[in-house]
């Protein structure tokens, strides 16, 4: 087992039935990356909390579809010297009315494109990062061979 613990939270909106599943496929992208103890908060909202995030920490007043808020630190874990240190990954925030207007311009089920924001997170606060949204991006590209390899993993 890798240790690895996600985390949601659903501000502004009614929790969605699938939410828990959310959280478990964030588990599989992390395990799929070879990630070790980390605990990242999931968290679903509706575009007002998205909008004020973006607009207080990129300054761009508009609501997004995802932000990653990386913390990077690192706690020891109970057993002492031995255990290996529980890595505080940070917060995705992910607006589910951007997720399903995602969906419909790029045409393509509403599942994927959860998926592809979850991944789109982890790969933030992996220290990824991206200059535009062009696919030839490697962080993008990387994040499609991900979505494709965690293809059978359902969530909505």
């Amino acid at each position: 087992m890798n240790g690895n613990e996600v985390r949601y939270s659903v501000l502004e909106i009614e929790e969605p039935v699938w939410a828990a599943k959310a959280a478990d496929f964030a588990l599989a992208a992390l395990d799929e990356l070879g990630k070790r103890n980390w605990l990242v908060s999931l968290v679903l909202c509706g575009d007002g909390l998205i909008h004020e995030l973006n607009r207080d920490y990129r300054h761009i007043d508009a609501p997004t579809d995802v932000l990653s808020f990386a913390l990077g630190e690192y706690e020891p874990m109970e057993g002492g010297k031995s255990a290996e240190p529980l890595y505080i990954a940070g917060d995705i925030v992910i607006s589910l009315p951007a997720m399903e207007r995602n969906a419909l311009e790029f045409q393509v089920p509403p599942d994927e494109e959860l998926r592809r924001l979850i991944v789109h997170g982890i790969l933030h606060l992996s220290g990824l990062d991206h200059t535009d949204n062009s696919p030839e991006q490697p962080m993008l590209r990387q994040q499609e061979d991900l979505v494709q390899r965690l293809r059978g993993s359902i969530i909505l």
